[in-house]
């Protein structure tokens, strides 16, 4: 019997699909005005020489249903790579059905395969069904980190105040 369910390595020509999937996303995160990525954008950082995350795509009755963008990191500790994922979404129509836990479960796989000593994320501190789902399957909050980022103006002036030694 054939399997409803399939996930895909994202190639160049799903960055319109993958795209949609990015401003759902940030719908729901109620972030849509922070994306400022583009079709042409997504198309040079994923799949033009040199790509800086890979992109798997879920399918539900070859219908795609989810997306999870991922890329290496480092842990200095363990001395091994890790996966960070960046994006996990699953339409709402196709929540409830275990895609989310069949995508971390190849996304550790994929880690243990690589070697990699860790699978981590984020998750915003609102999203009490995600954080519950995480707790289900043995992830851990890290509570005692605190992110900080550096971006935009800020961003620039870091840049701008670096002085080469010679």
């Amino acid at each position: 019997m054939h399997d409803p369910f399939e996930i895909k390595k994202a190639e160049a020509k799903d960055v319109p699909l993958i795209f949609s999937f990015i401003k759902e996303l940030a719908e729901y995160e109620k972030l849509s005005h922070e994306v400022i990525a583009t079709e042409a954008l997504l198309k040079e950082t994923l799949f033009g020489e040199k790509p800086h995350a890979e992109v798997i795509i879920a399918y539900l009755n070859q219908e795609p249903v989810s997306f999870a963008l991922y890329f290496h990191n480092y842990s200095t500790f363990l001395g091994r790579p890790g996966i960070y994922l960046e994006d996990l979404y699953v339409k709402p129509e196709a929540r409830g059905q275990g895609i989310g836990q069949k995508i971390l479960a190849y996304l550790a796989h994929l880690a243990k395969e690589r070697k990699c000593g860790r699978l981590e994320w984020w998750v915003l501190d609102w999203n009490e069904s995600a954080i519950a789902f995480y707790k289900r399957i043995g992830a851990k909050a890290m509570d005692e980190w605190t992110v900080y980022r550096v971006t935009g103006e800020a961003l620039n002036d870091l840049a701008a105040s670096w002085q080469n030694p010679k």
